[in-house]
């Protein structure tokens, strides 16, 4: 029984080795998405404009810029792959030397980086070929960074959602960023921000006393009626994210766009829908839509009285992934490991 047991583990280890080997950077994120580390230590708490836990937003990303010989934040952004963040195209209107530019992972407090922190350079930046500034259209912008980075509890990929994702029918919905404020005032400076949201229907939003027909089809509404808790200036490109109702991962809905103010009553903070720009984002990474929409891993959903075709995020890799889930693959090693050394101890 133990040279059997013996010789399925010797199997599981080739597997490993040569589907998914773990230098590649695909692997290095775990083959998954949207699971912050709150989920696995811990029940996320309910917020409103408070410090950041490190590791609860491991996706968020500060978007730097070289200012009197140090670096300043200008934006936030989602790592979406381990060489590409997402972000808006306003942070970089007046963007000069892209490649002096730099992305700060895995951080919490931007002053004191910490040993899980990672910062690289920017290789190239992608901005909406139809962005407007006045408008705000199309405020949308990808950075290839020079190298990727490698995927822990504190630095995870965003989960970004196809066309099949009901994003309505998603009801518990975050902020966070290192903004002026994520509105409740007492947030700590440099320290990451987090805040609960609840989304507005466009049609509520785009009503009198609202924004008045200026929410388009690319757009997502998100904050308070009677205001209070919002996104703020620095915050532009930061994820809003929403849980899955039936599962421990966040979608990727929304970028920080814009507002009128911050935290006004019936004036909630205005995202553009990351959905509505899924084939823009697979076409600017060199991707194609049907690659992605096979590929593996991808978060399950729970089975539900409505059968629809599962959302899938693009975090795969460029290569054909393992045909079972990595992270699977290495639990079942690890109970078979414990089986052998039990075996071992019951024959001695």
């Amino acid at each position: 029984m133990l040279l059997v047991v013996m010789d399925v583990l010797l199997l599981l280890v080739v597997l490993l080795a040569v589907c998914c080997p773990v230098h590649g950077t695909w692997d290095s994120c775990g083959g998954s998405c949207g699971r912050p580390i709150a989920f696995r230590y811990g029940k996320l708490r309910i917020v409103g404009g408070t410090d950041a836990q490190p590791g609860v937003w491991p996706w968020i990303v500060s978007i730097e810029a070289p200012l009197e010989g140090g670096m300043a934040h200008i934006c936030g952004g989602s790592l979406i792959r381990s060489q590409w963040v997402l972000t808006s195209a306003q942070c970089f209107i007046e963007a000069r030397n892209i490649t002096m530019w730099q992305v700060v992972v895995g951080a919490t407090r931007l002053t004191q980086l910490g040993p899980k922190a990672q910062v690289r350079n920017i290789k190239r930046l992608l901005v909406h070929q139809h962005y407007s500034n006045v408008t705000q259209r199309n405020d949308i912008a990808l950075l290839e960074l020079e190298q990727p980075v490698q995927c822990n509890s504190y630095v995870q990929l965003a989960c970004v959602p196809d066309a099949s994702l009901r994003v309505s029918e998603l009801t518990e919905c975050y902020v966070s960023g290192w903004g002026a404020r994520i509105a409740r005032a007492g947030g700590s400076a440099y320290v990451l921000q987090e805040a609960q949201v609840h989304l507005i229907d466009a049609g509520v939003c785009n009503s009198s006393g609202w924004y008045r027909g200026a929410i388009h089809t690319h757009n997502i509404c998100a904050g308070y009626p009677q205001g209070g808790i919002d996104t703020c200036q620095g915050d532009s490109g930061g994820p809003l994210v929403c849980q899955d109702k039936s599962a421990d991962y966040f979608w990727l809905v929304g970028l920080t766009s814009w507002g009128m103010g911050c935290a006004r009553a019936k004036k909630p903070g205005v995202y553009t829908s990351t959905q509505h720009f899924y084939n823009w984002i697979l076409e600017q990474m060199g991707l194609h839509t049907a690659v992605a929409t096979t590929a593996r891993p991808q978060p399950a959903f729970a089975s539900t009285p409505v059968q629809r075709p599962r959302p899938t995020p693009i975090e795969v890799g460029r290569f054909t992934p393992c045909p079972f889930p990595v992270q699977k693959l290495r639990d079942l090693l690890t109970r078979l490991q414990e089986f052998v050394h039990f075996l071992k101890g019951g024959n001695v």
